[in-house]
């Protein structure tokens, strides 16, 4: 008799136990879905111009003029003239990233050795706004300073210095990776300087209490600690490079040949008509350029973020 009065408690009990727990996980998803409420414009936008345009770049990039399935334009993309915008616009990405990466890191690191908080404020300040300005704007800025007759060209010319005496020109590569070096340093300097920040005091004094020169110390311990997020950068640097167009389109006015340039110009129709669709296919080998640089960008970038948060 007992065992029978307990075997119906537990069978009354098992219905309410699972109506408590359907109610808490109920509750836990009304939260969560309230907590994230507020990302729903972003996904809205991230649809509207990324996701969008990205799916009719993809789609368009396998069809032909009559709108046949085909892969003659992804082929076409590869070669000729096309073929060698991708080399030069990955030559200028990796010209570009190289020297940015270089001198965007002695930056870095004076500014973070120096101890002084208004430097650094002042130089994080002026990074976001170097870092955001680029186009048109920019073009014409390096046009007006050291164009043919800029006003620091004619300056120099004034004191017997002629930029132009060499092979150097603001129009041509070289001069093009000068301008990119305006945006892409400040960049570089915004995003490892976290890094450089995340080296503690302590592990140097570690170190030296263990007998560590300063020369081992950044061996062992600060060149690995710094190395993911100085690599990461790059690609991210690299990616900022490769994919710009306005600045490019206004100081080279298509004498260099670039893969944006070329996409602009097939898909506007305006030099080469009915080959939309190979622009297209080069817009897909640019996305994925860009998206393997990000890749490595992301995974490199978790990996530093590991000793920031130690």
């Amino acid at each position: 008799m007992t065992e029978q009065i307990q075997s119906r408690n537990v069978v009354a009990a098992i219905p309410n136990g699972g109506d408590s727990r359907s109610r808490r996980q109920t509750s836990n998803l009304r939260k969560n879905l309230f907590d994230y409420s507020g990302l729903i414009p972003f996904f809205v936008f991230a649809t509207l111009f990324i996701g969008g345009p990205t799916f009719a770049v993809i789609f368009n990039a396998f069809l032909s003029n009559e709108g046949s399935w085909t892969l003659a334009n992804v082929q076409l993309a590869f070669t000729d003239v096309y073929y060698l915008s991708l080399l030069s616009s990955l030559k200028l990405a990796l010209a570009s990233a190289s020297t940015g990466v270089i001198f965007g890191l002695a930056i870095a690191y004076g500014v973070a050795i120096s101890g002084k908080p208004k430097l650094q404020k002042i130089v994080s300040t002026a990074s976001g706004v170097f870092a955001n300005t680029g186009g048109v704007p920019l073009a014409f800025f390096f046009i007006a300073a050291i164009g043919n007759y800029g006003l620091v060209t004619v300056g120099l010319q004034k004191v017997g210095i002629d930029i132009y005496s060499g092979s150097f020109t603001l129009f041509g590569f070289s001069g093009l990776v000068l301008v990119y070096l305006y945006f892409q340093i400040p960049l570089m300097i915004i995003v490892v300087y976290p890094a450089l920040e995340g080296i503690k005091s302590e592990w140097r004094e570690a170190a030296v209490n263990l007998g560590a020169s300063k020369a081992l110390y950044w061996r062992y311990v600060g060149i690995p600690i710094l190395t993911p997020a100085v690599i990461g950068s790059f690609f991210l640097l690299f990616a900022s490079a490769f994919a710009a167009y306005a600045t490019a389109n206004v100081l080279t006015q298509g004498t260099i040949p670039l893969l944006p340039l070329q996409v602009g110009t097939l898909v506007s129709g305006d030099v080469v008509a009915d080959q939309a669709n190979v622009g297209f296919a080069m817009g897909l080998v640019m996305i994925v350029v860009v998206g393997i640089a990000m890749t490595f960008y992301t995974y490199l970038d978790r990996r530093a973020s590991r000793w920031r948060k130690r």
